[in-house]
């Protein structure tokens, strides 16, 4: 889009994103909406990420993007202060010089329908989604919630699943791993964008065969699983919220028009695994 007068301001852009996103559906602890930015700034370029980080900045500024939607708040806490001398002031100072707005959209995106876990349904080819936690409040056929459930096409064993997964979602240092019987047929399964362990629960009322999220923790995945809980499978938190970008990349291009590109900058903060470690050798005597 190169006609400015014809461009989408900052306020159209943010007016549609609330629609598609409403605030309320956030929960009371998150900090959605717009972050910073100029109402009347024209957009011509967007730029989508996960994390609103120095790197995926980096980009948004070589792109010459004049709005960056991103899914995690950059501002989660209150602050008295927005300094340089932390990197949260420096990049609110870096994006209020090059006049580059920034709005977020978390929790109100993992409950809408389509939302974050609708994305990685997809990736993964689950069919028949329904909420794995409806949203409360919501109408009946909504299909909002925390999560999904759907159907694989075809029946895969843990092991084969646990493959699959690390061959559909972005390559990322952690990888993905998984905990079960490595032999046990999965049909259904419920898949949550993010971290995903206060659901378990939830996974196992649905009676689903396994259950995939971010950031399981030792002591809640071995009590789930010695209840005899679905399987379970753990991805990094980047690379389960991601596919949502592609998402809100399209819906923003057909909406707008505005050249829109997806940010592919992995900002999972684990960079170094076991593998990747020499090996050791003998110690010299």
């Amino acid at each position: 889009m190169t006609d400015t007068a014809a461009a989408p301001t900052v306020l159209d852009v943010v007016n549609a994103l609330d629609q598609r996103y409403p605030r309320e559906w956030a929960e009371s602890w998150d900090r959605v909406g717009l972050v910073l930015g100029d109402y009347e700034r024209p957009v011509r370029r967007v730029l989508c990420v996960v994390d609103c980080v120095p790197e995926t900045v980096d980009q948004a500024l070589a792109e010459r993007a004049d709005l960056i939607v991103a899914h995690h708040p950059l501002l989660l806490k209150p602050v008295s202060s927005i300094a340089p001398d932390t990197y949260k002031g420096r990049v609110i100072h870096r994006l209020i010089r090059q006049d580059v707005a920034l709005y977020v959209a978390h929790t109100n995106a993992d409950v809408a329908n389509p939302g974050v876990s609708d994305a990685l349904a997809a990736l993964l080819d689950l069919r028949d989604l329904r909420p794995l936690v409806p949203a409360a409040g919501a109408a009946a056929g909504a299909g909002r919630g925390i999560g999904r459930i759907g159907e694989l096409p075809d029946p895969m064993d843990l092991a084969e699943f646990t493959g699959f997964v690390a061959t559909r979602l972005p390559t990322t240092t952690a990888g993905v791993r998984a905990a079960g019987d490595p032999g046990r047929v999965l049909r259904t399964v419920a898949v949550c964008g993010g971290a995903g362990d206060s659901f378990l629960a939830d996974a196992t009322r649905a009676g689903v065969d396994a259950y995939l999220c971010a950031d399981l923790r030792h002591h809640p995945a071995s009590e789930h699983l010695a209840e005899d809980g679905p399987a379970l499978v753990d991805a990094a938190h980047w690379a389960t919220e991601r596919p949502w970008l592609d998402d809100v990349a399209a819906w923003l291009r057909e909406e707008f028009g505005a050249e829109t590109n997806v940010s592919d900058v992995d900002t999972d903060p684990w960079t170094v695994h076991a593998r990747d470690v020499p090996e050791k050798k003998e110690p010299l005597l």
